[in-house]
């Protein structure tokens, strides 16, 4: 059980990190997409002369900031999943390591209960 609790939180990490990467991606891309955008508002002469490569620039960068926050709400709904899963094999643990514990106290009292019996009973 413990076992599967570990594979659990690695999964669940290995979403979380998933997770931080898309959205990474997706800010990277935004901001890529605003530095175009202020460049090409300058009017420097790079932009004046090829409008049409800015604007392609811009719009495949949105695509892929667009793209990756679809990616990044995919693996919220893949983390969340696992939070829980994780969850419930970590209640499940717990209530067995619980169980176990209390067989065992009982098992300990009426070891001490018979050992403290006199042996004509």
């Amino acid at each position: 059980m413990q076992k599967l609790a570990s594979v659990q939180e690695k999964l669940k990490a290995f979403h979380e990190m998933r997770l931080a990467g898309f959205r990474a991606e997706a800010l990277a891309a935004e901001r890529e997409a605003n530095a175009m955008r202020e460049a090409f508002d300058m009017g420097d002469s790079m932009s004046a002369l090829f409008p049409e490569i800015y604007h392609r620039r811009i719009e495949r960068a949105l695509d892929r900031a667009a793209a990756n926050m679809t990616l990044a709400e995919a693996e919220a709904m893949q983390l969340a999943a696992a939070t829980a899963r994780s969850n419930m094999v970590d209640r499940a643990y717990r209530s067995v390591t619980r169980q176990e514990e209390r067989a065992q106290a009982d098992r300990e009292r009426l070891e001490m209960i018979l050992r403290g019996r006199p042996k004509g009973r």
